[in-house]
C-alpha cells in the first residue's frame, strides 16, 4: 500500500467529506457513484473534525455465541501493526440483524485510540458514547446498549459498510456526514480540485448575499466561476 505525505494528509483533514466527494468525482469521474456510504450513519461526535487514516478492515458477529474462541490478540495486532498509521477501522457486521451487539464502547475506543486508530466506520452498533475515548470518532448503523456475543470473525478482507466498499489499507476520509475512500494516487489532485471548488462556490455564495440578488447576478457569477481552472 502506498502512503501519502504528512502535508497532504493535513490538507485532506482540513476538508469535510462532502467536499472530498465533490473533488474525487472531478478528478476520478469513474468514482462518482461509488466509494462512499449510501445509507446514513449515526455520528457519535459530530463536533469532531474530519479524520483521515488507512483502513483496517474486519468483520464481526454478535447475535449468536461464537463456535470457537475469538482471536482478540490477532485482531489487535492487525490494528496496531497491519499498515501505516493513523488508521480507521472499517468493520462490517455480517449478522442478519446488524448491530445486535456493540463492539464499540468505553473500552475498545480507548484501546484502539491508543493503537493509533482515529475512529470506526461500521454498520454495527456503538454504546458508552459519553465515556468513549476523547477525539475518537464513531460512525455507526445505530446505538445499542448490549454487546451480546460480539466477536471479530476475521480481518484484512474486503468489506462493504452501508454501500462503501473498502479494502484493507485504503485511505478513508470521514466526518459527521459519512465516509469515503480516496485512492492514494489522486490525493494531491483532490486537494487542488477542492481549492478550485471552494473558490467557485465562494463567487456564487457571495453574489447570493448581495442586495437585489437576481438571475442576472447568477449568470454573471457563473461566468466568473468558469474562469477558474
Amino acid at each position: 500500500m502506498s502512503e501519502i505525505s504528512a502535508e497532504t494528509a493535513r490538507a485532506l483533514g482540513e476538508l469535510d467529506t462532502p467536499t472530498i466527494c465533490n473533488a474525487v468525482e472531478v478528478v476520478a469521474p469513474e468514482r462518482r457513484n461509488r466509494g462512499f456510504n449510501i445509507r446514513p450513519f449515526v455520528c457519535a461526535h459530530p463536533e469532531l473534525p474530519s479524520i483521515v487514516g488507512y483502513a483496517r478492515t474486519a468483520r464481526i458477529r454478535s447475535q449468536h455465541q461464537p463456535v470457537k474462541p475469538a482471536n482478540a490478540m490477532g485482531y489487535y495486532t492487525h490494528v496496531a501493526e497491519g499498515g501505516p498509521l493513523p488508521s480507521i477501522v472499517v468493520i462490517e457486521d455480517v449478522d442478519d440483524t446488524p448491530g445486535y451487539g456493540a463492539l464499540w464502547g468505553e473500552v475498545n475506543t480507548n484501546v484502539h485510540y491508543g493503537l493509533g486508530c482515529l475512529g470506526v466506520v461500521t454498520n454495527g452498533s456503538v454504546r458508552d458514547i459519553p465515556d468513549s475515548a476523547e477525539n475518537f470518532q464513531m460512525l455507526a448503523g445505530m446505538v445499542n446498549p448490549s454487546h451480546s456475543w460480539v466477536h471479530v470473525i476475521d480481518w484484512g478482507t474486503p468489506v462493504n459498510v452501508h454501500g462503501m466498499e473498502c479494502e484493507d489499507g485504503d485511505l478513508v476520509h470521514a466526518d459527521m456526514h459519512g465516509a469515503c475512500v480516496i485512492p492514494t494516487e489522486i490525493t494531491e489532485a483532490v486537494v487542488e480540485e477542492a481549492a478550485r471548488i471552494a473558490a467557485k462556490e465562494a463567487i456564487l455564495i457571495g453574489a447570493s448575499k448581495e442586495p437585489g440578488f437576481n438571475m442576472d447576478m447568477i449568470r454573471d457569477a457563473y461566468k466568473r466561476m468558469a474562469d477558474i481552472h
